[in-house]
């Protein structure tokens, strides 16, 4: 059941059933809090009416995320029960709405959160910014995508696929707005081809807004099947953050000793092995050399590719064709499922 929503009160019910109509999602209504309990625990979201918000507090139900409590508008003591249920926030009707149809639009759309991969070079030069586009490229043949420049002193994802022209929100708006954003909102906000979106900058003073970060990145999986994040090897605690909230951390190395010595300092200043691994790049040691230096595993060797350059240049992106790009990619996100 996607939304459960107790109250007694026509105003909550007119107001909030109509933005579940909206969003395309059903909702159970109950005006009796003791039998709300059954499926207090199923529902993907739950909207306490101001009403009744006592009597379920009361009750004590289990404490769990999705939790809000709604009224006409909600009064002081709203609030003090809001507390003991652990709700997430309480919302104030009318006024509220615009944020309410956002998280039930969310709820529409969730199904199952899409996976949020980073890609980080171990050293300058690598190929993390190249592999990123490839996997974002390759999974976007097949559902929405959203590929996150976060490398400030990059070259720009966009101008790697060739969508630098094409119009969308950049990460200088949203660093402006605050508040939740819906996922919605946000892939259909974003420079787009086809499945495959983009969030990056525009002009050519960059820096990147962790908090605004925090805010993006959830949104961002609740509304794509894939987000791959082209993460800033210079980044200090901000890329130690990100990283660990990145489900798989791709780090990409060429296979020398300068390049592993690198990688192996990247690495230990993030403190992760768990879900990451090594995208080894040629050079003249083998893979059990760079896992031995490194401590991660390799998950994939790609080799250089003929005609990369061209087809950057052309606009294609660098999964212009098959090659050793394409199918690192598909490899890559094959485990990553």
């Amino acid at each position: 059941m996607p939304v459960l929503l107790i109250t007694r009160s026509p105003s909550v019910h007119e107001s909030v059933i109509p933005l579940c109509a909206a969003a395309g999602i059903g909702a159970d209504v109950c005006a009796d809090p003791g039998l709300s309990l059954a499926a207090w625990r199923e529902a993907d979201l739950v909207l306490v009416g101001s009403d009744l918000a006592e009597t379920v507090a009361a009750l004590a139900p289990t404490r769990r995320p999705g939790v809000h409590v709604v009224g006409m508008p909600p009064d002081d003591a709203a609030f003090r029960h809001a507390v003991t249920l652990g709700a997430d926030s309480v919302v104030g009707l009318p006024d509220g709405t615009p944020w309410l149809s956002d998280v039930l639009a969310d709820v529409g759309e969730r199904g199952s959160p899409g996976r949020l991969v980073g890609v980080v070079g171990g050293t300058g030069g690598a190929g993390a910014t190249t592999l990123a586009c490839a996997l974002a490229q390759w999974h976007a043949r097949r559902a929405p995508t959203l590929l996150v420049d976060g490398d400030p002193l990059g070259p720009g994802v966009d101008r790697l696929l060739g969508m630098e022209d094409v119009p969308g929100v950049r990460w200088e708006a949203l660093a402006e707005t605050s508040g939740r954003l819906g996922a919605g909102a946000l892939r259909e906000g974003v420079p787009r081809r086809d499945h495959l979106g983009v969030l990056t900058w525009s002009g050519l003073r960059r820096r990147l807004d962790v908090p605004t970060a925090r805010r993006i990145l959830p949104a961002a999986v609740r509304g794509h099947g894939l987000v791959v994040v082209d993460l800033a090897r210079q980044g200090g605690a901000d890329l130690a953050e990100l990283a660990d909230r990145c489900d798989d951390l791709l780090v990409v190395t060429p296979a020398t000793v300068p390049g592993l010595a690198a990688t192996a300092r990247l690495v230990a200043g993030l403190g992760r092995t768990g879900r990451a691994g090594l995208v080894v790049r040629p050079g003249g040691l083998g893979d059990a050399d760079a896992e031995r230096v490194t401590g991660l595993p390799v998950v994939a060797a790609v080799a250089d590719q003929r005609g990369l350059a061209a087809a950057v240049d052309r606009g294609l992106g660098p999964l212009a064709g098959r090659g050793p790009l394409a199918r690192a990619a598909r490899d890559l996100l094959a485990e990553a499922a």
